[in-house]
């Protein structure tokens, strides 16, 4: 879990072009919108399309995005649970 959390990191520095941060710099459980690393809804529009690209896993509830993207650690769970590559 360890390494796909650190990937997943990676992940979302290219993705999002916070070219500033390193993986260590975020912390797995602190919030990815709002107060924590200051996501808005386009970055969740990106995270979405990144997760399809490279874990093959399809969001198909909107609601449930809330949850998933939470932090870090609800990402790699979810994934983790859902992967099909």
């Amino acid at each position: 879990m360890e390494a796909l959390i650190t990937e997943l990191k990676k992940h979302i520095i290219e993705v999002l072009n916070l070219e500033d941060l390193q993986p260590e710099d975020i912390d797995n459980d602190v919030s990815l919108f709002g107060e924590g690393l200051g996501l808005d809804s386009i970055d969740a529009l990106e995270l979405i399309v990144m997760m399809e690209k490279v874990y093959g896993i399809r969001v198909k509830d909107p609601s449930a995005g809330k949850e998933i993207f939470k932090s870090v650690n609800t990402m790699a769970a979810f994934i983790e649970a859902n992967r099909t590559k």
